[in-house]
C-alpha cells in the first residue's frame, strides 16, 4: 500500500488552471508546476501521468467549475451591454475566460481533446449570449467571439478603449442597428 498523497488533488488543479490561463500550456514548464503547485515531481507523474494529463484536468475543472457561473451571470443579463460587463469583469479582472481563450488559440487547433472541451463551453456561451433570440442566425456564435476578442486585447495592451468601453460600444452598435427603422 502506498503512501497517502500530501496535497489536495483539487486544490492543486485549481492553481494549475490559474497558472495555465495566465502563461498558457507552453509557458508552463514541469519545474513551473512543482514550484507553484508546491507538489512533488513524482507526484506530479503519479497522479496525473504528464504535464498535458495535468492540464486536461485543471481544463476540465474550469469548464465544471469556472464557466457555468459566468455562463448564469452572463445569462441574466438584459442585454449584451450588461453581458460583456460581467463577462469581462468576472473574477474581479476578467480572467473567467482566460483558460478557454488560451486554450482556444493554443491547443484546440490541434488535440482534438482540447477542442471538444473547448468547443462545448463556447456553445454554452452562446446560448447564454442567443437566449432563444433566432431573429439573427449566428449572432451569439459572434458576441461569443467578440467576448473572446474582447478579454485577448484585455490581456495584451493597456491602451485605448478598455474592454468594457469596448464591449459597451459594440451593444450600441448592435442596438442601432436591431432598431425599428422610422
Amino acid at each position: 500500500m502506498g503512501r497517502p498523497r500530501g496535497f489536495d488533488e483539487t486544490e492543486v488543479v485549481r492553481a494549475a488552471a490559474t497558472l495555465f490561463a495566465h502563461r498558457a500550456y507552453d509557458g508552463v514548464s514541469i519545474d513551473d508546476l512543482v514550484t507553484h503547485l508546491g507538489i512533488h515531481r513524482n507526484s506530479l507523474y503519479k497522479t496525473f501521468g504528464s504535464k498535458r494529463g495535468l492540464y486536461m484536468a485543471a481544463l476540465r475543472w474550469h469548464v465544471e467549475h469556472q464557466v457555468p457561473p459566468l455562463i448564469a451571470t452572463i445569462g441574466e443579463a438584459p442585454d449584451f451591454a450588461e453581458a460583456a460587463r460581467r463577462a469581462l469583469a468576472a473574477h474581479g479582472d476578467g480572467s473567467a475566460l482566460d483558460l478557454l481563450l488560451m486554450a482556444a488559440v493554443e491547443l484546440a487547433p490541434t488535440d482534438p481533446e482540447v477542442a471538444a472541451e473547448v468547443t462545448a463551453a463556447l456553445d454554452a456561451l452562446d446560448e447564454a449570449l442567443g437566449a432563444g433570440d433566432t431573429s439573427a442566425p449566428g449572432l451569439a456564435g459572434a458576441l461569443t467571439s467578440a467576448l473572446l476578442g474582447l478579454r485577448l486585447r484585455a490581456r495584451t495592451t493597456s491602451s485605448g478603449a478598455g474592454p468594457e468601453q469596448a464591449g459597451a460600444a459594440l451593444a450600441r452598435r448592435l442596438s442601432l442597428h436591431n432598431s425599428p427603422k422610422s
